[in-house]
Order: structure tokens, then C-alpha cells, then sequence
């Protein structure tokens, strides 16, 4: 009714049909707004009461939800994803928090925003999941704590998603797994965190040498495609280290009876997780 009321006040036909869409979507199956009035409109009416409800503490608990905001969130999901919106999640919610009269609300901007993105995380992953997308995939990349902007956050799922799919990067996940694994036993037996650049001067087989100049050349690869936003391109940089890390596992013992030396590959082996988690964190990946 808003909408006819619009267009009987003279209103512009855009206004008045964000005045009809601005609730949508109301449901996983209901159109998404494309227009970008209608957009700005339905955005702006549910971060608004997502960001509200969350600065007093009224959040969805169990099945209970009595102001909608499982919904919501959905609706800020579709909209962005289904739009290609690039919007950083944690800067609006605090720019929401900052329009309210002072004295309002009684919660910490960044706190607020920091609670709605966990439950973007999960209403995100109920999405995804529906869509036939991996949770753990969604954990792994939001796990690198710096991920707001839903269009990229997918972007490298899907990237993931691919990669663990080739011989390449399921084997490489394999390796990732055995060489945490030895750097996680000996840390707790040593009762030290093994990290840091290993002392090339101090390798001394020829398959450590190989594998410490091939985490060189990834790290570089994957962080210039990362900053480029070319994600297929940075899991194929990965994929460069199956090899020297296999060939180190075949030829290498890393629990040597040489002190120096032992450490020297437990720090090469906390590398490979190193390298692999500025792509995502593959401790969350399951299977």
C-alpha cells in the first residue's frame, strides 16, 4: 500500500518501489531487490534493526526469534551476494550503531559488530549449506579473522572448494595434517612453540634446501594473487609445495639426534602451515 500511496503523492516510480520492496526478501525463496533504491532501502532496514537489537542485547536464542533477525540476516546475505555488493560487513554495522541518538544503545560499537558477524558466519553457513557448500570451508576462510566482504569471503570458499577437490590440493591437505601434527607433538613435549623463518645456513639435505626455497616462492605467489583477489591463482601457488613437501617426508628425518638441526626442520615444517594458513585455515577443514 505504501508504494500506491507514493505514486498518489507524486512520488518518483523508484522511491515508491523501494517503499514496496524494502522488506524483501522475506524468505530463502523470495525475490531479491535489484534495484539499487530498493536495494539502499532494504539494506538499510535490516542492518538497522539487526544492529539495534544486537546493541540491547536481544538476540535470537534456541528456536526463539520473536523480532526476526535469523531472516534479516538472510535478507543482508542475499541482497549483498546476489547483487555483487562489495560492502565491508564490520565498518556498516559500526556506521549503524553510530546513527542512533547517544545514549541509546548500551553496547560497544566494535563488540556489536564483532556479534553480528559471528551470527553472519552462521546464518551464512545455513545458506551455504542449503546450497550444497561446505561449513567447514566457510570456517576456514572466515577463520582468518579479516573476511567482511561476503563477495570475496565466497569467492575464496569457492576457490577452496576447488582446490581440495584436485589430486594436488587433497594431498597437500594430507601433508598439511602430517607435518602439524609433528611440529604439535614436539612442541608439547619440548615445552616451546616451534615458528619463524628456518636458518637456511643450517639445511642440510638437499629436500629441505628445495622445500624452504619452494615456501619462499609460494608465500610470494599467494600474496600478491591474494592482494589481487585472485584466489584460483593462490591455491595454484599452493599446490607448488605437494611436491617438495613430499619429497621431504620421503628423505628427511625431522626427529634427528642433532639438536640444531631437529629444530631447524620443525621450524621448515611450522612453515608449510604458515604459508598455507594466509590462505585460509586448513586445521578447520574436515575429512
Amino acid at each position: 500500500m505504501g508504494r500506491y500511496y507514493a505514486l498518489n503523492d507524486g512520488e518518483k516510480p523508484v522511491v515508491a518501489d523501494a517503499i514496496a520492496e524494502h522488506y524483501s526478501p522475506l524468505g530463502p525463496s523470495d525475490r531479491v531487490p535489484t534495484a539499487p533504491v530498493s536495494v539502499c532501502a532494504a539494506l538499510a532496514d535490516k542492518i538497522d534493526s539487526l544492529v539495534g537489537f544486537f546493541a540491547i542485547d536481544e538476540k535470537p536464542t534456541g528456536s526463539k526469534d520473536p523480532f526476526a533477525l535469523r531472516r534479516a540476516a538472510l535478507g543482508v546475505i542475499r541482497l549483498v551476494v546476489e547483487n555483487g555488493l562489495r560492502l565491508p560487513l564490520f565498518t556498516l554495522f559500526q556506521f549503524a550503531h553510530a546513527q542512533f541518538k547517544p545514549g541509546t544503545l548500551s553496547g560497544d560499537p566494535k563488540r556489536v559488530a564483532e556479534d553480528l558477524m559471528e551470527f553472519f558466519a552462521d546464518r551464512l553457513k545455513v545458506h551455504l549449506r542449503e546450497k550444497g557448500v561446505r561449513h567447514d570451508l566457510v570456517n576456514a576462510v572466515f577463520a582468518l579473522g579479516d573476511e567482511d566482504d561476503l563477495v570475496r569471503l565466497l569467492a575464496r570458499v569457492d576457490a577452496l572448494r576447488e582446490f581440495l577437490e584436485s589430486d594436488d590440493g587433497a594431498n597437500l591437505l594430507v601433508a598439511y595434517r602430517r607435518a602439524a601434527n609433528i611440529v604439535r607433538i614436539e612442541e608439547k613435549k619440548d615445552g616451546i612453540a616451534y615458528a619463524g623463518p628456518a636458518d637456511e645456513a643450517a639445511l642440510a639435505e638437499d629436500e629441505e634446501k628445495a622445500l624452504y626455497r619452494a615456501l619462499a616462492e609460494v608465500r610470494g605467489a599467494a600474496g600478491h594473487a591474494l592482494k589481487a583477489e585472485r584466489f584460483a591463482e593462490a591455491m595454484a601457488a599452493l599446490a607448488r609445495l605437494r611436491r617438495p613437501v613430499d619429497a621431504f617426508f620421503d628423505k628427511v628425518t625431522v626427529n634427528t639426534d642433532q639438536p640444531a638441526i631437529r629444530v631447524n626442520r620443525l621450524k621448515l615444517l611450522a612453515e608449510i602451515g604458515a604459508a598455507m594458513g594466509e590462505v585460509a585455515d586448513f586445521a578447520r577443514i574436515e575429512g
